[in-house]
């Protein structure tokens, strides 16, 4: 039987991304996704904010879902996951329905925390780690090789403070909650110092500060540590973010849902991204240009870190915000112009913009910090983020998150191999 049309519109007509992703049966921000993919192609409104898209190319993408999803109900199509916590929208997103990027300037890491797992604002609230906790959490980290990378550091000191807490399988919001609220602040504690002075107590990007730095912080570039922070607490599902959910369908507790997110996190798509960008940023101040060094990466056949998303078509609006912030900060002057150089140099034949990982290279860059600081700082941000995912996993059906696997081996039965 042939194939109908979703929809009788005419085949002219251009649909915005929410026509679009209705007629997909999807969310907008799937929309673009299949955009960067190659599946779409779309074209901004002129003079206006939005993009447009063909709607032939909609309908044909619509046909060809349902095809393959009709093959293997079990399998197929978006996997799709209701959530009251993070929406992105074309080049913007929200924590609960609140502009995010407005939360992220104008409250503290730990307030916009709270704000994503309750729906409450607690202005001057901070996180305290109990003491129990953070001493067999750094004895945990004190053994591990010097080498060991800041992800494995903070799930080693997951998993330890999870075995000083007794009360961990206890799932209900109010435990989950006291979890998150001592476990964030426990895991900064258990990092090794960088600087002379070891911070823990006051605000959590102070605390953090001294575990990335060895230099003392001045007050903008402790706002722009913070704000990263806020801007990095969620970004709906995430690879990372999906492994927590499935871990908490199966009523895995926080600390183990927050140690599954970490274990993904690590991926150098994912989290280690800006450790990638903060490389290749002091490649090019120190050779004074982004040219020879862009040759010699895309020659080697590597991506340009630190460009492009696929939600975003336009600017990602986490680093919009923390260069802004940058710019305040004297001493992130030259990695601010050799970020401009990578993103003008890079993008003279196709438009892209710099994301949030070569924000975050600029400001590790110029704050005196390793490579891996920005995946510190991502992987403790978005544990906040996890927490909130945790939350509204745990009120639903156990076991839910298991798709069908789609077989395509040797048809059985085959016989016996023999010995």
């Amino acid at each position: 039987m042939r194939d109908q049309d979703p929809s009788p519109a005419s085949t002219d007509r251009r649909l915005t991304t929410k026509e679009a992703a209705e007629l997909l049966g999807v969310k907008p921000e799937t929309v673009y996704a299949y955009v960067s993919r190659g599946q779409l192609s779309s074209r901004r409104t002129p003079g206006g904010r939005g993009s447009t898209f063909d709607v032939r190319e909609v309908e044909a993408l619509a046909r060809r879902n349902r095809r393959e999803s009709s093959g293997n109900p079990g399998s197929g199509g978006e996997l799709s996951v209701r959530t009251r916590i993070t929406l992105i929208e074309e080049d913007r997103y929200y924590f609960r329905g609140v502009d995010a990027a407005e939360l992220a300037t104008r409250h503290s890491y730990e307030e916009v925390a709270e704000w994503l797992w309750t729906g409450s604002m607690r202005p001057g609230t901070t996180f305290t780690a109990p003491e129990a906790a953070v001493v067999v959490a750094r004895r945990a980290v004190d053994g591990l090789p010097e080498h060991t990378s800041p992800t494995d550091r903070l799930r080693v000191a997951a998993i330890a403070a999870g075995t000083a807490d007794p009360l961990r399988f206890d799932l209900s919001e109010e435990a989950v909650l006291g979890t998150a609220r001592t476990l964030i602040p426990t895991l900064v504690a258990a990092l090794p110092q960088r600087g002379t002075y070891r911070r823990d107590e006051g605000p959590l990007a102070q605390r953090l500060w001294s575990r990335l730095s060895g230099r003392d912080a001045d007050e903008a570039s402790l706002r722009a540590l913070d704000t990263a922070l806020a801007l990095l607490v969620d970004h709906d599902l995430a690879a990372s973010t999906l492994a927590v959910r499935v871990a908490a369908s199966a009523r895995a507790h926080a600390y183990a849902a927050v140690s599954a997110g970490l274990g993904v996190l690590e991926g150098p798509l994912h989290g280690a991204s800006s450790g990638l960008a903060h490389r290749l940023l002091m490649d090019v101040l120190d050779e004074g240009d982004a040219g020879p060094v862009i040759a010699e990466e895309l020659r080697a056949g590597r991506r340009i870190p630190g460009l492009g998303h696929r939600l975003y078509t336009g600017e990602d609006p986490r680093a919009r915000v923390l260069f802004g912030l940058l710019e305040e900060i004297p001493t992130a002057a030259p990695a601010l112009a050799a970020a401009r150089d990578i993103v003008a140099t890079t993008a003279r034949h196709t438009p892209l913009h710099a994301n949030v990982d070569l924000a975050l290279a600029v400001l590790t860059a110029s704050c005196g910090m390793p490579a891996t600081a920005g995946e510190t700082v991502f992987a403790v941000a978005r544990t906040a983020g996890w927490i909130a995912h945790a939350l509204e996993e745990y009120g639903e059906r156990p076991l839910r998150m298991r798709p069908s696997g789609h077989y395509v081996g040797p048809k059985p039965p085959q016989p016996l191999p023999e010995s």
